[in-house]
């Protein structure tokens, strides 16, 4: 009897624009999820149809219509081809994915009271919040003044500041020059120039202090 040949195995598969994994429990799922939703997000802003982005990205059909429905979790280089398409960089399909972030909210006449270098008992300094470590860029006070004062200390820090008034009148100085501020004024600064209220018209006087730094704050 003649003898059988054995079977040889197939070859592998060639790989292809295309590479993606079954997007199973877990991590990988919930990043596929997310993925899924950018890619039809970016899609829909640019007008295009599934078959439109398909051809554009060099990538079939089926598969587009698999990770739009979070069914595979594209490779990095499919990633790179639907960024092109879409004209977004590849990060972009990964915002929003972190969410976990410091928040602070305040209540009204919750601020936490502070003592302003040079402050007068009838002036309250209230800071509305403050991130701490090197995500503090920011720093918004609630600034009341209930009395006039002859002379008023004068300010230099880091950073820029914006000075919003609320309420009352005053006169406010930055470096050589003076600004008559009313309710609904603004004024923005480089905090390095020496600054601070030089007169109160009308009492009380309430504006708010934004601080902001460029980098983190020393």
């Amino acid at each position: 009897m003649p003898r059988r040949r054995a079977t040889e195995p197939a070859p592998p598969e060639p790989a292809t624009a295309e590479s993606a994994t079954e997007a199973g429990p877990g991590i990988e799922h919930a990043l596929g999820l997310h993925i899924a939703e950018r890619i039809r997000e970016y899609r829909t802003q640019l007008g295009m149809s599934g078959s439109q982005l398909a051809v554009a990205s060099g990538l079939s059909k089926g598969m587009l219509s698999k990770l739009e429905n979070g069914q595979v979790s594209p490779s990095l280089a499919t990633l790179v081809r639907l960024s092109g398409a879409l004209q977004v960089p590849v990060t972009a399909f990964f915002r929003g994915l972190d969410e976990e972030r410091d928040v602070l909210f305040v209540k009204a006449g919750q601020g936490m009271d502070i003592s302003a270098r040079g402050s007068q008992k009838a002036h309250r300094y209230q800071l509305l919040g403050s991130m701490r470590g090197p995500n503090k860029r920011m720093e918004p006070v609630l600034v009341t003044l209930h009395e006039r004062t002859e002379v008023f200390p004068l300010y230099q820090h880091a950073g820029t500041e914006l000075i919003y008034v609320l309420s009352g009148e005053m006169v406010y100085g930055v470096g050589a020059s003076e600004y008559t501020m009313e309710a609904g004024d603004t004024l923005q600064f480089d905090g390095e120039v020496s600054h601070g209220p030089r007169r109160i018209v009308s009492l009380p006087t309430q504006f708010l202090s934004i601080k902001a730094f460029g980098g983190t704050q020393p």
